[in-house]
């Protein structure tokens, strides 16, 4: 279920963080790995927990999405986001 809030991405990023979501999943794109102990992610035991959807008053730039995820092998919580918008 997508759930659409007030507070903004930053709000709720601290929010998730101060509930144990402490890792940037957005890195995994670029290392395969944790910033922690440097172990090998498998995509597979990610499951998503919740997701925030955010609207931009008057750009759709300024929308994004919010994934709050953990791993189910290891228990390591994160968030990821996605942008929505053009890129060039």
């Amino acid at each position: 279920m997508i759930r659409n809030t007030e507070k903004t991405l930053s709000e709720v990023m601290q929010i998730l963080k101060e509930r144990g979501y402490t890792e940037d999943f957005n890195l995994l794109e670029v290392k395969k790995s944790y910033i922690k102990n440097g172990e090998p992610v498998n995509l597979n035991d990610l499951v998503i927990d919740k997701i925030y959807r955010f609207s931009g008053a008057n750009n759709v730039e300024d929308e994004a999405i919010l994934y709050a995820m953990r791993n189910i092998k290891d228990g390591i919580k994160g968030v990821f986001v996605n942008g929505y918008g053009l890129y060039i």
